[in-house]
């Protein structure tokens, strides 16, 4: 049945932040490294509620677009804020639960049937994708071509054909997941020891080992930060000042974070 008459929604006043925030670092010329102004001023420009400020920030930071340190200030991560729709963030936050079950079931038995039937041609396979993963993050990258590349070497090296149709299946969603959880930070590193580890056992031929160690990585897999965060409803703003009144004017760039 057809969504596409499913009731309208007015868009949530932090959304109208995002956007002058996007509008702000283009116009500023403000890239990674960047310090944005404090949740204070930002509010008392744009003349909101901090609370709406701070739920755009969140937002900011869910997509891995900035950085929010405690008592130091927030920091682009990358050199724009060209941020998703919210509503797809809300859609898959609501199905992302379900991929990370399936994940696990199923990855977790490809890791213990590759420990009993992996090939030398599997193993340089799983070697040269860590490979691959290692290259991408010491390039700055989040290693998500690396990560793909393990994965299937392990999924072929079960040698299961109906569990590799499973697999299939759900590739889409698997890859929203990957990006979803390797854009947490310090998460690309931690990820790669994780598959070490899963290879280690792999290559010992110890079945069991090697699927606990696919389970410790796909329960860390599903620790990101879209699934803490709350979408809000409002509207308008909580105070009842202006939608958005005052809008950021473009000062100096500030200096870059040392």
């Amino acid at each position: 049945m057809t969504d596409a008459l499913r009731p309208m929604t007015k868009q949530r006043l932090y959304e109208q932040v995002l956007e002058r925030l996007r509008q702000y670092v283009a116009e500023g010329g403000l890239r990674a490294g960047d310090r944005l102004p404090p949740e204070r001023d930002l509010a008392q420009r744009l003349g909101v509620s901090r609370a709406s400020v701070k739920q755009a920030i969140v937002v900011l930071e869910v997509q891995g677009l900035v950085e929010a340190r405690h008592g130091g200030g927030t920091y682009l991560v990358r050199d724009s804020l060209d941020t998703e729709p919210v509503e797809r963030m809300v859609e898959r936050r609501r199905r992302l639960p379900d991929v990370l079950e399936a994940r696990e079931a199923l990855e977790t038995k490809l890791a213990e049937l590759a420990a009993e039937r992996r090939t030398e041609d599997d193993l340089a396979a799983m070697r040269s994708a860590l490979g691959v993963m290692t290259e991408e993050i010491e390039a700055g990258g989040h290693g998500v071509e690396g990560d793909r590349l393990f994965h299937a070497a392990v999924t072929a090296a079960a040698h299961s054909s109906l569990l590799a149709e499973f697999m299939r299946s759900i590739a889409e969603q698997i890859a929203e997941s990957r990006t979803e959880s390797l854009r947490q930070p310090g998460r690309p590193s931690r990820s790669l020891s994780q598959h070490r580890a899963i290879l280690d056992a792999i290559a010992a031929g110890r079945p069991r080992q090697a699927a606990a160690a696919m389970r410790r990585h796909v329960r860390t897999v599903a620790k990101v930060r879209l699934l803490d965060w709350e979408p809000g409803e409002e509207s308008q703003d909580p105070g009842g000042g202006p939608v958005l009144g005052r809008p950021v004017s473009s000062p100096p760039r500030p200096p870059p974070h040392s």
